[in-house]
């Protein structure tokens, strides 16, 4: 074997494989993010990363045989079992945990749980009450007759719910959904539905704000075409590529998303790549046609929402796109909800052989299948996207295929026309930062640099994966990998007021904040690694909030509003000790990064005011929520002193690289005083402790990693050795868990405690099980940094940008 930084590389046979819980195909932003749930491109329908339907649908014609690739063409059906909005119902309910696990089956004895009538939930108009975390419900229903379609869910809920169906467990899903929304099961209704009784129970959580639940069943309607057989899947840090064989073709489909952070232009540019190409492997020539749809659910938060498209020609191209009628701009704000202002764009080269149709998704698929090409109607317009889901298809010809491969591309958009609103102000996403570029220009630009940008993107994919393999070892890599898409994409970047970069984050699937200071934290290792400009983006509204006089605390916010509007902290508790350390240890990091305390001390006045705070009640901390704030509100948490500490120190440090040296010591040797402190209070053996002076307890001290990274002495050396030795009698199949407390977990602390690790084994030990989660966990959707560690199960959040903390270890080997 050879052996980088003491990490032994196995042969190429013998590297762990990554299995993605879900594959990014397009992502631009929060908005704009389409992703295939699952192993198979064809598998199942494209679908946001809230789970909503999106569909992006593919068909290879070779001689005449129609064959899929791409989705699975569908649409909602008949309603099976209706929700409480269409038809009330009586249920049994128990807000007590069922003494039985039993309690999900069809003979379960619910004689003695209370009866109420959905919906049930806090809210005003809410029938039956329920203000507790936890709800246990059984639905009796009697059907005649089963249908053969698959099941859809049809659900609102806050936050998540469970949902077996005869004592099967069908779905999971969280986050908040006021409005009713379909999420497949991925099964067919007559496989766990029958004549007669059947019974429909639900396990539903309230973490904060209103709690509600309600739930029907839909069949769902397939237009069936025969799959093309998958032969391969393979995905880098900008790319996902998948092949396929049908009848003698062999077909290679490339999602290429240009998020290369060197070149912000094209980063924020909202226009990605669809590539295929096409070759014979039986010898034989072939008659081939192409097909593409991207269907006007990418542009509506709902299916009831009336669209109009049209369809025009920029330079070389010809494009097509659709959007709401009403186009109320930045006029939807929250967590589980989708873009429904501006529009989506399908374009491509205008040549011969290549045509293009604005209709039904079931029409425009008929006559692709039928003719090989698809012709554009007049079909009336406006209408909902519920009715017969208007497409814009894209039809080419290749003519005849031999064994020489023919490629083509297609390009795909979305104009959102205003991004974020901040401060009263809506803002121009950064391409448009001049204000007078138009979508088609943008356009025009990507096609010109679509070549450059395939040498470019292929040659950043090989650089990332070499320096995470030399840094972390092959499994570390892969995770690194899977984490690069989805941490930018949870990002808008735009220009601020004064023209500087604002980069703003949404807490996906959380509550949707926007600008989180404790999901900046996490994330920041990617950006500090490729370009801290980004994390200066992520950072400069929190200073600006407090310099501006609106934010009146002498501590850091939590965020700035409610994606996208971004106009003061929504979140209803402060987290005052989590968020100066946080902002300090930033500050000190881009510092570290960038070889200079210019940022710094562009906000050193606020800085100061956060260490003082830091200072008064840091090193203790009281009853408060921290990052975790999923865990409940803890005081005397060890793991929080510590980044009060750290804190204090990196205010020190940066003190020292301003050139004030009698800072720099004081502050430095404070930290330093304050640790020695902690190791007593917080010492339990061979480990130390969730809270001081609780023995019996203990906690990942991830925020140790700072003094490593910034090489500040603070704590003992051994603090980190004997914390690192204890986790690894703790560790579970699927990881190590977050405390003492419960055994689930947050992957990106994992990395984070694995990297404070002076033994590449031990560093592996720690990591293995992550990638273990995501190849076996059986929730496949986009990447959840929360999970169970005994089976795997994600317990909430998804597509959240926190996984760019797996570059950690990176950032570690670049700082050293």
């Amino acid at each position: 074997m050879n052996m980088l930084n003491g990490f032994a590389q196995a042969p190429k046979a013998a590297r762990p494989i990554l299995h993605p819980p879900a594959t990014p195909l397009i992502t631009v932003d929060p908005y704009t993010s389409i992703w295939s749930f699952g192993s198979q491109l064809n598998g199942d329908a494209t679908r946001h990363w809230t789970g909503q339907s999106q569909q992006l649908n593919g068909l290879i014609r070779v001689d005449g045989q129609t064959f899929r690739f791409l989705g699975k063409p569908s649409f909602a059906g008949e309603t099976i079992v209706p929700t409480a909005q269409r038809q009330a119902y009586q249920a049994r309910y128990s807000t007590d945990k069922p003494t039985s696990e039993n309690w999900i089956k069809s003979d379960f004895d619910d004689s003695q749980w209370a009866t109420g009538e959905g919906t049930f939930g806090s809210r005003d108009g809410d029938h039956t009450k329920w203000t507790t975390p936890d709800l246990y419900v059984r639905r009796t229903v009697m059907l005649d007759q089963i249908p053969d379609g698959p099941l859809l869910v049809n659900a609102i809920q806050n936050d998540n719910y469970e949902l077996f169906i005869n004592g099967e467990r069908m779905t999971k899903v969280s986050g908040v959904s006021p409005n009713y929304r379909l999420t497949a099961t991925n099964r067919k209704a007559s496989e766990v539905l029958r004549k007669g009784k059947n019974v429909i129970a639900i396990h539903s959580q309230n973490m904060s704000g209103p709690g509600f639940v309600d739930l029907g069943l839909v069949e769902e309607h397939v237009l069936n075409y025969k799959a093309a057989t998958q032969t391969g899947s393979r995905m880098t840090a900008t790319q996902s590529e998948y092949t396929f064989v049908a009848a003698g073709i062999e077909l290679t489909v490339t999602f290429m998303a240009p998020l290369l952070m060197d070149n912000l232009e094209v980063l924020s540019r909202p226009v990605q790549y669809i590539t295929y190409q096409v070759r014979s492997i039986d010898g034989k020539p072939h008659q081939v046609q192409l097909y593409t749809d991207a269907s006007a659910e990418l542009a509506v938060n709902s299916p009831e929402q009336l669209v109009s498209w049209r369809r025009g020609r920029t330079g070389n191209l010809d494009y097509m796109r659709v959007g709401t009628l009403e186009q109320k701009v930045l006029g939807r704000k929250g967590d589980d909800v989708r873009i429904d202002w501006g529009h989506l764009y399908l374009a491509s080269v205008s040549e011969p052989g290549t045509s293009r149709r604005i209709g039904s998704l079931a029409s425009a698929l008929n006559q692709f299948e039928r003719e090989g090409r698809v012709t554009d109607l007049h079909e009336r317009m406006p209408r909902l996207v519920s009715d017969s889901l208007p497409v814009l298809a894209t039809s080419i010809d290749l003519g005849t295929i031999n064994r020489k491969p023919i490629e083509r591309h297609l390009l795909i958009g979305y104009d959102d026309i205003k991004s974020v609103e901040y401060v009263g102000q809506p803002l121009n996403a950064w391409w448009r930062r001049y204000g007078n570029k138009s979508i088609e220009q943008a356009l025009q630009e990507a096609e010109a640099d679509y070549h450059k940008l395939k040498t470019d993107c292929d040659a950043f994919d090989k650089r990332l994966y070499a320096d995470a393999l030399r840094a972390g070892g092959d499994t570390y890599a892969q995770l690194c990998v899977l984490a690069y898409r989805q941490t930018i994409a949870a990002h808008k970047l735009v220009a601020g007021p004064k023209g500087e970069a604002f980069f703003f984050s949404k807490e996906n699937f959380s509550n949707g904040s926007i600008g989180t200071v404790d999901v900046t934290y996490p994330s920041a290792p990617l950006f500090l690694l490729y370009n801290p400009l980004l994390l200066k983006g992520m950072m400069e509204p929190i200073f600006q909030y407090s310099e501006s006089g609106r934010w009146t605390k002498p501590f850091a916010a939590h965020d700035v509003g409610t994606y996208p509007l971004a106009n003061g902290q929504t979140y209803g508790e402060d987290m005052p000790v989590e968020e100066c350390g946080n902002m300090l240890i930033l500050t000190a990091a881009i510092a570290a990064v960038e070889g200079n305390p210019n940022y710094a001390r562009q906000h050193w006045a606020t800085l100061t005011t956060w260490t003082d705070y830091l200072i008064k009640e840091g090193f203790d901390p009281a009853n408060q929520l921290c990052t975790d704030d999923f865990a409940g509100h803890i005081a005397r948490n060890a793991n929080l002193s510590i980044k009060a500490i750290m804190g204090i120190a990196s205010y020190g440090y940066l003190a020292g690289r301003m050139g004030d040296k009698a800072r720099e010591s004081e502050y430095l040797e404070m930290a330093r005083d304050l640790a020695r402190k902690w190791t007593k209070l917080a010492d339990d053996g061979d480990h130390y402790t969730l809270t001081f002076e609780n023995k019996g307890t203990w906690s990942q001290k991830y925020n140790l990693i700072w003094d490593k990274l910034l090489k500040l002495a603070i704590f003992p050396e051994d603090v980190a050795r004997k914390e690192v030795a204890y986790y690894l009698t703790k560790q579970q199949p699927f990881g190590l868990p977050l405390d003492s407390r419960r055994t689930y977990t947050k992957s990106d602390w994992i990395i984070w405690t694995a990297t404070l690790a002076d033994k590449p084994a031990d560093f592996e030990a720690l990591v293995a099980p992550v990638l273990r989660f995501v190849n076996e966990s059986p929730d496949r959707i986009p990447l959840s940094d929360w999970h169970e560690t005994t089976d795997g199960k994600h317990v909430g959040f998804r597509a959240r940008s926190v996984v760019g903390g797996y570059f950690i270890k990176m950032l570690d080997e670049k700082l050293k």
